[in-house]
């Protein structure tokens, strides 16, 4: 027995010398899946992120290198090109998040749009900030990078994979995508930590207490199936590049209320969701890679991802309080931070603070209506932005 080729076996230990920060990206990995586990922190997205993480930055990299002529690629490899960069995972994502999807109480409060569009003001933010980097000597951020980072501000996540994937067809930087995505779905984990101390600072006790009486009548089904239909139209003719995200959304909401395909809607909510969302999640870890991760540009994606993301929920709390004054105390300004769009969960924490502050207050289903108002917003915006850039 050749003793140095029994050595080779081992060959993992002398790739990890080479490069010690992929020990780093490990921990992040480990640390991703214990707040999943242990804190409760989105399970569903953090502990197939967190493995994704820990698979990409092994040694060799097996499961993340690229195929060649001579040889095939790892199988995280093939989900990152023909699933997640093409914008597939992205749409089936959003097929199932419209099956999901309740649009009454958008549909009972028609006015809750627009607390679903203030909160796209991050966007904005975060976009021109990105272009004020790119003026200084240290970031080489053009238009493409700006847009790729605005659309956290929108705390969508397939619509962030969407658009980004489509900035670096077209020749943003390579590794704006993956600190872009990362960025998105951190946040959005954190949901529950970033807005309650933005929503106190801008609100009152008073107002925090407000109680919110329920539509009266209930929307008739017919207006809930020509909803879908309508938007889809609707986005076609005016913004066409989110087409394909509001098409599969409402195809799936379609699905949902037309009540005569429920296997297919049953689908669409379980097993179709439940699988992508685990290739979603082990694909977008897979992107964390330690070269591409430690570096000053990811450093600035994540600062100007936050703000965009408070500035977001400041923008929908404060519209929210014009919309208490004009109804003479009649809106709970809190509902404003669920228009960010992070379904169901900001809307959950609006109602947790709504029920500390009084335990018979319920706004919950209030804040469904700004909340599923941001989804179709921050869908729309990357189209802005997607026809801007193009």
């Amino acid at each position: 027995m050749d003793l140095g080729n029994f050595w080779d076996i081992f060959e993992g230990f002398k790739d990890l010398g080479s490069n010690p920060l992929m020990l780093g990206m490990v921990a992040i990995g480990v640390i991703l899946i214990f707040l999943g586990i242990v804190k409760r922190f989105e399970p569903l997205l953090l502990i197939p992120i967190g493995i994704g993480i820990i698979l990409a930055n092994l040694p060799l990299g097996e499961a993340v290198n690229p195929a060649t002529g001579e040889a095939t690629g790892g199988f995280l490899y093939y989900f990152y090109e023909y699933a997640l960069f093409n914008g597939l995972i992205p749409l089936l994502i959003f097929l199932g998040l419209g099956a999901l999807t309740d649009f009454e109480p958008l549909l009972a409060r028609p006015v809750t749009f627009l607390l679903g569009a203030a909160a796209q003001f991050g966007i904005f933010i975060a976009l021109l900030g990105t272009l004020a980097l790119g003026l200084t000597p240290w970031f080489d951020f053009g238009l493409k990078e700006a847009a790729s980072v605005a659309i956290i501000g929108g705390a969508e996540g397939p619509t962030t994979i969407y658009v980004a994937a489509k900035m670096q067809q077209i020749g943003a930087a390579p590794g704006i995508f993956a600190a872009v995505v990362v960025a998105c779905y951190s946040y959005m984990a954190l949901v529950p930590i970033i807005q309650p101390p933005v929503i106190r600072l801008l609100t009152s006790k008073k107002e925090r207490q407000i109680k919110m009486p329920y539509a009266e009548r209930p929307v008739p089904q017919r207006t809930k199936i020509i909803f879908p239909i309508v938007v889809i139209v609707l986005c076609g003719l005016f913004i066409p590049r989110a087409a394909p995200l509001i098409g599969m959304f409402m195809f799936g909401n379609l699905l949902r209320e037309c009540g005569v395909v429920e296997r297919l809607a049953g689908a669409a909510q379980n097993e179709l969701m439940n699988i992508v969302t685990i290739l979603l999640g082990l694909t977008v870890g897979s992107t964390m890679i330690a070269d591409r991760f430690f570096t000053l540009d990811t450093i600035a994606v994540f600062v100007l991802g936050i703000f965009a993301f408070i500035m977001a929920t400041a923008a929908g709390v404060l519209l929210g309080k014009l919309m208490c004054v004009l109804s003479k105390g009649k809106v709970n300004p809190m509902i404003g931070a669920a228009g960010v769009s992070a379904v169901p969960m900001a809307a959950r924490v609006v109602q947790n603070m709504a029920a500390k502050e009084d335990p018979s207050n319920f706004l919950l289903m209030h804040a469904m209506g700004p909340n599923v108002a941001g989804a179709i917003g921050a869908a729309v915006a990357g189209g802005v932005l997607l026809s801007l850039v193009h």
